[in-house]
């Protein structure tokens, strides 16, 4: 019977395939496309209402983007509504990637009667659409005299079924469920478990979820408008009286957009690197 040959120590691996000019050239295109609206309404606001509606704009910011950021100020309750808007977005981001963590592993790893029609439920209410509960939701916030304050957009938005969704299929598949018998074998509680065991395998999932909740959070439009009054806004409803008059200045208008964004790149920047080194540790298995 033949000996199966060793690799000796010194022998060359094989070169790995590194990605063409045709792969850097199409990440190139998408980066610049997805910047450019981003880049137009800076160049836009950073010049006078007459760039916006001429033939041949020019691509090279101008110097008024600081003078049209203080007339957004002064047009709009900005600090107020970015206030209302950071309240409003961190809870409901950290309360939907709580509950849904939750909710995720009861689902996944625990056996109770009816958790297969309940999970049935959840996934059945993101079928219906978001308008259809904007009436009945706008009177039960009346009823409780929520109407006008920030409890009537938060409260709806605590826990969300794309939310459960999602910790739910990535719990099943990154907790063994011989590690959590194995800590309840060591004489964790439930809660204790979720907490060592659950949570930090969960914590990429979490990221991923948090991220998101809290630009869907930060961007919504519809029921704050619904919700909310004009003296008591979010970033979003207050940009909007920008383009309310007869006349529309577009350099005001995108320069308030640019100001909005603003946060949402802070909180990339800084939740960014937490969400790539947790995935990087997700992935590897010792």
């Amino acid at each position: 019977m033949s000996q199966p040959r060793r690799v000796r120590r010194g022998a060359r691996r094989a070169p790995l395939h590194r990605p063409g000019f045709l792969t850097y050239g199409l990440l190139t295109a998408f980066l610049l496309g997805s910047a450019f609206p981003l880049y137009w309404s800076f160049l836009v606001g950073s010049h006078d209402p007459s760039v916006a509606q001429s033939s041949i704009p020019p691509l090279i910011p101008g110097g008024n983007f600081w003078s049209n950021a203080s007339r957004v100020v002064d047009t709009i309750p900005f600090w107020k509504a970015l206030g209302n808007s950071l309240i409003v977005s961190g809870t409901v981001t950290l309360s939907v990637v709580t509950f849904a963590t939750l909710a995720g592993y009861a689902f996944a790893k625990l056996r109770f009667r009816g958790r297969t029609g309940l999970f049935v439920f959840v996934i059945a209410t993101m079928t219906v659409p978001t308008q259809l509960g904007v009436i009945p939701l706008f009177i039960v916030m009346s009823e409780l005299g929520w109407a006008g304050t920030l409890s009537a957009v938060i409260v709806p938005n605590l826990v969300t079924a794309f939310g459960v969704f999602w910790m739910r299929q990535y719990i099943v598949g990154a907790v063994p469920d011989e590690l959590i018998e194995a800590a309840r074998v060591d004489g964790c509680s439930m809660i204790r478990t979720f907490w060592h065991v659950c949570l930090p395998a969960a914590r990429p999932a979490a990221a991923v979820l948090g991220l998101f909740t809290f630009m869907t959070s930060w961007t919504d439009f519809l029921w704050p408008l619904i919700a909310l009054n004009a003296e008591n806004p979010t970033i979003q409803v207050a940009l909007e009286k920008l383009q309310s008059g007869f006349y529309v200045d577009y350099s005001l208008v995108l320069t308030g957009a640019v100001l909005a964004t603003i946060p949402l790149f802070v909180v990339f920047l800084v939740a960014g690197r937490h969400l790539v080194s947790g995935i990087m540790q997700g992935a590897v298995k010792g």
